[in-house]
């Protein structure tokens, strides 16, 4: 109850502020509304691009609501109004971050796709389809995202846009790895003569090759972090084990200067260990 009637106050405070800001600084009004637009105006393509169209007046609701909630739960969590307004501050990032997080995941599952894709122009081509035709065929063989992006660049193609131009707008929407090496191929066929089916068949499996070896280096480097991670908890485990059992343990290192010394010795020499297996453990492929 008591925080109920602490939470209805602050409310009544903050509204109370709000409104004599209102009154008294109507230009703060106007930069924060422009500052809002500014960042709708920026997040609304970004939604669009990842087939996801929202209206504005929802992503300025989401905007809005975002830091308003995350406020509040740090103050009913905290009861501390810096913590509740650090809390809001993060909550102004939080739709750029889930926003962010979509586009990776989108990405991602694009270059999984690709390997199956490329299959299929391939099949296509050999059964005497044009190109166009055959990205026509991803797009009614294969779940999106792919077949949204190639639905996009055959409709592209078809309004008039060349093969080339489509197939950049393609890789400036996806920033995929795999995308680029098949297009710089399909560029690179295009203008020696060569037989894209087998162009096609070949970065097919050279993708998949290459998956290969980053899921075994990245299960590697997983294997190295999770045994790093192990080796230094351990310590902490045993010293926390040993001051449970005999708080009085550390005394005779706390109470001399040389115990201070091995002990700050050791919790340095635990950071740097830290440090050291990650990075290690973090292979650019």
């Amino acid at each position: 109850m008591l925080v109920l009637i602490k939470l209805l106050i602050m409310m009544v405070v903050f509204g109370g502020v709000f409104w004599i800001v209102k009154l008294l600084y109507p230009s703060l009004e106007d930069s924060a509304t422009q500052w809002q637009k500014k960042r709708v105006e920026k997040m609304a393509p970004r939604f669009e691009d990842i087939f996801l169209f929202i209206p504005q007046k929802k992503i300025i609701l989401l905007d809005t609501l975002s830091p308003l909630v995350t406020g509040l739960l740090g103050y009913i969590l905290t009861q501390n109004l810096a913590i509740a307004l650090g809390a809001g501050g993060i909550g102004l990032i939080i739709p750029m971050m889930v926003l962010s997080n979509l586009e990776k995941q989108r990405r991602k599952k694009f270059g999984l796709q690709l390997v199956d894709a490329l299959m299929i122009l391939s099949s296509s081509l050999k059964a005497g389809l044009s190109l166009s035709q055959s990205f026509e065929v991803i797009v009614e063989e294969m779940p999106p995202p792919i077949s949204q992006e190639f639905n996009l660049l055959v409709r592209q193609i078809k309004m008039g846009v060349s093969l080339d131009e489509a197939m950049s707008n393609l890789k400036k929407r996806m920033r995929c790895d795999d995308l680029d090496i098949t297009v710089s191929a399909m560029t690179v066929a295009k203008e020696t003569g060569g037989d894209l089916t087998i162009t096609f068949t070949q970065i097919a499996n050279t993708i998949q090759e290459r998956n290969k070896l980053i899921s075994r280096v990245n299960a590697l480097c997983v294997q190295g972090k999770l045994q790093g991670a192990i080796m230094s908890l351990i310590p902490i485990g045993f010293a926390a084990f040993v001051y449970q059992t005999n708080p009085g343990f550390f005394d005779a290192f706390l109470n001399d200067s040389l115990g201070r010394f091995l002990l700050g010795y050791a919790v340095v020499s635990e950071i740097l260990g830290v440090f050291f297996i990650k990075k290690f453990s973090k292979i650019e492929i």
